[in-house]
């Protein structure tokens, strides 16, 4: 029994369920077959198995059967989200493909909604009325994250993690959008976020038929599953994310959207950044790589464009001149976009005074250690202060300025102010962004979601003399470009430097008290700095420790540079 607008959409995220699968389609079917308009919404998690095949062959057999694939693996959560905007019924319930929780605990879950007049019921093994039979020590963990929760978020729950659970289709609709986590904490999340929006939860028995393996946790589960949360925590209580997200719309249709990609020779990040591209969850999109000598690439998509030697700023106005998207993505070719970045980022342009997109540009989780270093140093609040948004998921927000490894522009807008400055690089952005936001009037909206994974520099001397480079321009644009450049914020590197490397001097002064306040202050920098590299790999936190000093060194004396330079040279 189907129809437009079923009374049910039952939502099972699968992954390498291909053994399994079709049988327990079809099981989850026959339990609401003629009790009331339902559909099954099968959402194959980008597995390498017949998963999606088994998927294909329930929907070609029974019409009330949905299939949807992921082109990647990308999470729980993720999968939960896409089956989410292919349902259409008035409530959602979410169920473990693999039928560890029967069907028909959906239906207790509907008559608790009922009865109980709520927006959300989960399932929940620590409810008095469970039958669960499961090992102590998850018993355990269990309990433990049921107080870390209750304190954190304040939730009316036992139990969060269990794999059914019922909400009416408008708070998933309010509350879907703004959460971030795709696998470890997703449940955490949209449940804090859920409560702290006002939505009415409440939990209900159920009964757990464990089919699966139930070795101990693995500690690195453990550990990601507790971070995810702490992240969760300081989204909302200190960084307020959730309150500042603004909802999106999908254009219709959507806009052509053309990568552009300037590089001087073809490489391995570059190959990485253009797999990634091509696996984008967006259909309507080309990948114009610029390079100075030809290579080939066998994708109708990408189309390579040989430039001879030329700056990156020259290359990216060629690219955007020669592109047939409406909307033009710059990226680096150190970069790579996640899975879901044209589809997120598109949605900001349905607002006709924005002009361009940012994101994070986070450090990607296999890079080599010394590489992990610069990201940290990068991620470090001492290190980018206000503008640590660039390099970490932020809350979304304007700004007027921001950096071309991860920017989307209107193609009007570009060809508006003629495209990138050429006179400068690095800070060829910066001039940019100024034209888009000054002379234009229109705004640079950062969005958390546009993400991008940014490799970092091999080496601490790379990243120190990167960060100089950066220190250099950016005292050359507090004079060129005040309007966005002579900002505190780039002085306070300068003052740290000239006080570490000077301050001592103040030990000889007849004032002892000035000494002293050398010492305190700079014992105080270096708590800091130890505070800001806290990790579990003492390797990690002794070169990080190192990084940020050496950093504020490079970047504060290079401004002074910059300041007293009278021309920058090209």
């Amino acid at each position: 029994m189907s129809n437009a607008n079923p009374q049910l959409s039952v939502i099972l995220p699968a992954f390498k369920e291909g053994a399994h699968i079709f049988d327990n389609i079809g099981k989850v079917r026959a339990q609401f077959a003629g009790k009331f308009s339902f559909e099954i919404v099968a959402v194959d998690d980008g597995s390498p198995d017949n998963t999606f095949a088994e998927i294909q062959r329930a929907a070609q057999q029974w019409p009330e059967v949905r299939a949807v694939r992921l082109k990647h693996n990308a999470g729980k959560g993720e999968a939960l989200k896409r089956g989410f905007k292919a349902a259409r019924g008035e409530r959602v319930a979410f169920l473990d493909a693999d039928l560890d929780i029967p069907p028909s605990q959906v239906e207790a879950l509907m008559a608790g909604m009922d009865r109980a007049g709520v927006d959300v019921v989960i399932g929940s093994k620590r409810h008095p009325q469970s039958d669960v039979d499961y090992p102590w020590h998850r018993r355990i963990v269990s309990g433990v994250y049921y107080l870390l929760i209750k304190l954190m978020f304040g939730l009316p729950l036992r139990d969060t993690q269990t794999g059914v659970k019922l909400f009416k289709r408008a708070a998933l609709a309010d509350c879907f959008p703004r959460i971030l986590v795709k696998a470890f904490a997703f449940d955490i999340e949209l449940l804090a976020v859920l409560h702290a929006r006002g939505y009415s939860i409440a939990d209900a028995p159920v009964v757990i038929e464990f089919r699966g393996q139930l070795g101990m946790f693995r500690p690195r589960a453990v550990w990601d599953i507790f971070t995810s949360t702490l992240s969760v925590f300081y989204r909302m209580r200190l960084l307020r994310y959730y309150d500042a997200y603004q909802p999106k719309t999908a254009p219709e249709p959507p806009p052509r959207v053309s990568i552009v990609v300037a590089v001087k020779s073809d490489n391995p990040h570059l190959r990485q950044c253009i797999e990634h591209c091509l696996g984008l969850e967006y259909d309507d999109f080309e990948i114009v790589v610029l390079p100075d000598d030809p290579f080939t690439c066998d994708d109708p998509r990408v189309r390579i464009i040989t430039t001879g030697p030329m700056r990156p700023a020259e290359k990216r106005n060629l690219g955007f001149r020669k592109a047939t998207g409406s909307i033009i993505a710059f990226l680096d070719d150190d970069a790579y976009p996640d899975f879901h970045w044209l589809e997120e980022a598109v949605g900001n342009f349905t607002r006709p005074e924005v002009g361009a997109v940012g994101g994070p540009g986070v450090t990607p989780p296999d890079d080599p250690l010394l590489a992990k270093v610069s990201g940290h140093i990068y991620e470090a609040w001492i290190v980018s202060g206000h503008y640590r948004y660039r390099y970490v998921v932020d809350r979304m927000r304007e700004v007027d300025d921001f950096p071309s490894c991860n920017l989307i522009v209107r193609k009007e807008t570009l060809e508006k102010i003629g495209g990138f400055g050429t006179n400068f690089w690095p800070g060829e952005d910066t001039e940019m962004c100024l034209q888009i936001t000054k002379t234009l009037g229109q705004k640079i909206i950062y969005d958390p979601r546009v993400e991008v994974y940014h490799h970092r520099r091999p080496s601490l001397v790379r990243h120190i003399q990167q960060l100089a480079n950066y220190g250099l321009h950016r005292g050359y644009f507090a004079k060129k470009f005040p309007q966005t450049s002579l900002r505190l914020a780039y002085f306070l590197p300068s003052a740290v430097s000239l006080w570490l490397l000077l301050g001592w001097l103040t030990l000889w002064l007849p004032a002892p008290w000035v000494g002293w306040l050398w010492i305190v202050t700079t014992a105080g920098y270096l708590l800091l700095a130890a505070a800001s590299s806290v990790s579990t790999n003492p390797i990690l936190f002794l070169l990080t420790f190192a990084g940020i000093v050496a950093s504020h060194l490079a970047y504060g004396l290079s401004f002074i540079r910059g300041l007293l330079t009278t021309k920058m040279d090209h």
